[in-house]
């Protein structure tokens, strides 16, 4: 350990710790090292999985917020790993600036100003008249006002989605008139009118502004779109949070997705009760994200890519993967473990790494005999 590591470490220590011990930390330095050809697979799989065995199943739950859930547990890890499209509870943390976080007022403000708004939420009534092919929508002036709205921005959006229809503005309502008079599209139109988008963030459903431990208020939402809330301007964008991966690679990049996968997983463990050494889950998100795209632990991932057939076929569906490599004539180099344990042949790792290139004693020269001269007397 170098002079320039025991800085680092100094500078890098958790809140709370002092650095107090120097051989300590060496010691400690030196236990943590890795040798050449360290089964680091094994262990991670190991350690991450007898503990992994004792996680609880439940799906739903979420400390201190009881209005908003979301997928913890094992659940949960499985979606990651799986490297899933959508999370089946997606939701963001969102951190605001300075001058908003204190503030509960301001903070349900803004909430209220992401929350998705669909028609539904600031109407009265729905009625329809068949005979004439129109709905008429009657407008909730109250909740309009809650969320900061008018009949004109109502009208604006319902002009822009719906189509093949003439929009009446009145008082307190709107008309949606039919061109012709079919009984089954006045139904239909009906039912999306409920669901028109009038204001707030597409894809936000809920949210809930509450006090974190340091008294900030932090917006927790049900639905995730991490671009959009970007735009912000009181959001503290370098502190918000989504859980959807694919989110943050298209809005940030592959390397934010890695210290996400890094950090949701930790933080699942830690919540279940689980201490297990970061550099083990640090190795399955670099694995995910190492060709600059998120892949699942799946055959349609990276078991999917390993270039030995053996090792393929160990994971799952092996008829499958034996059958297309022998229509395609692949051929199996044994360089990995897996292929190596399934034909009992020595692994290469640890000791098994080194291959033997001179035998020790073929190398030796051979003591030459001395001929004893025998002289006669």
């Amino acid at each position: 350990m170098t002079k320039d590591n025991l800085t680092w470490i100094k500078k890098n220590l958790p809140e709370g710790i002092k650095f107090k011990d120097e051989k300590l930390a060496k010691d400690r330095y030196s236990k943590i090292q890795l040798d050449p050809g360290e089964a680091i697979g094994v262990v991670t799989a190991q350690s991450i999985g007898e503990p992994g065995t004792q996680m609880t199943m439940r799906s739903f739950h979420f400390t201190g917020v009881a209005e908003l859930n979301v997928t913890l547990g094992l659940p949960r890890i499985i979606e990651i790993l799986d490297a899933r499209k959508l999370p089946s509870t997606p939701t963001m943390h969102i951190y605001l600036n300075a001058s908003h976080s204190k503030d509960k007022d301001k903070a349900d403000k803004i909430a209220q100003r992401i929350k998705q708004t669909v028609l539904e939420e600031v109407t009265k009534e729905f009625t329809m008249d068949l005979a004439n092919g129109e709905v008429n929508v009657l407008l909730d002036k109250d909740e309009l006002k809650r969320k900061s709205l008018n009949l004109n921005d109502v009208y604006e959006q319902l002009s822009l989605q719906i189509k093949g229809a003439d929009i009446i503005k009145k008082t307190a309502s709107i008309s949606v008139k039919l061109k012709d008079n079919d009984i089954k599209k006045v139904y239909k139109l009906k039912e999306k009118l409920r669901d028109s988008f009038i204001s707030g963030i597409s894809g936000i459903t809920d949210v809930l502004a509450y006090k974190s431990d340091n008294g900030e208020f932090i917006i927790q939402t049900f639905g995730s779109n991490l671009k959009n809330i970007s735009e912000i301007k009181e959001v503290d964008f370098s502190r918000t949070r989504t859980n959807n991966f694919y989110e943050i690679e298209a809005v940030l990049g592959i390397e934010a997705v890695r210290a996400a996968v890094l950090r949701e997983v930790m933080n699942i463990l830690d919540h279940e009760g689980m201490a297990i050494d970061e550099r083990h889950i640090s190795l399955v998100s670099d694995m995910m994200t190492r060709d600059g795209g998120i892949k699942g632990i799946t055959r349609h991932g990276i078991t999917k890519e390993k270039e030995s057939v053996l090792a393929r076929a160990a994971f799952e569906i092996p008829l499958d993967h034996l059958v297309e490599a022998s229509v395609r004539g692949e051929q199996d180099n044994l360089v990995s473990v897996v292929e190596n344990v399934m034909i009992n042949q020595p692994v290469p790792i640890g000791t098994g790494l080194p291959e033997l290139f001179v035998k020790m004693d073929s190398a030796k020269p051979k003591a030459s005999k001395a001929k004893k001269k025998v002289t006669k007397k």
